[in-house]
């Protein structure tokens, strides 16, 4: 079993051994792994899961680019039948060594620029973990509120029984009639 701080699986770089030339990471899961990652994304399955990733130096860091390609399934939000989602999503990531002195100190101002591309991730070692990477890539290309083809809220049957609902409707019961 795996622990909060250990990764699900292996996809480390190390700076100091990466050729100039950059290095390629193929990750691809196995049944266990994908049940344990399908646990932590509260999804009902992960049926496939495959990253290729090349990692190249840049200024110090890396730049990590790629694509991602799963099959995950999950309930329907409306009749809670399960549905597959094919994933295939581009990964483009830079990690550069933090500034010296770019620290801030408690009680400073920073300024960051919301109209900028995204922001590097900065490096804490001699190496990085890109299974995070892999993990939030495909966590953010989860579809929220999956639905069969056809299915819509509309079909769903609306209860209404003339009598208002909701914990509003139970106080007003409870306030004491001025008549």
């Amino acid at each position: 079993m795996t622990t909060s701080n250990s990764p699900l699986f292996d996809a480390i770089v190390r700076l100091d051994r990466l050729p100039a030339t950059g290095r390629s990471v193929e990750v691809s899961l196995d049944q266990e792994v994908r049940a344990a990652l399908a646990e932590q994304l509260k999804v009902s399955a992960i049926e496939s899961f495959d990253a290729a990733l090349t990692v190249v130096p840049l200024r110090g860091g890396i730049r990590a680019q790629g694509h991602i390609k799963a099959r995950l399934v999950q309930p329907s939000v409306v009749t809670f039948e399960p549905v597959t989602q094919d994933i295939d999503e581009p990964v483009d990531r830079v990690f550069l060594p933090e500034a010296e002195g770019s620290k801030p100190t408690p009680g400073s101002e920073v300024f960051v620029d919301l109209e900028d591309e995204d922001f590097p991730d900065h490096l804490d070692g001699p190496e990085v973990d890109l299974s995070a990477l892999l993990i939030e890539t495909l966590a953010l290309a989860i579809d929220p509120y999956p639905r069969l083809p056809g299915e819509s809220l509309d079909d769903l049957p609306a209860k209404d029984d003339g009598e208002a609902s909701g914990p509003f409707a139970a106080l007003a019961k409870l306030k004491p009639s001025s008549e």
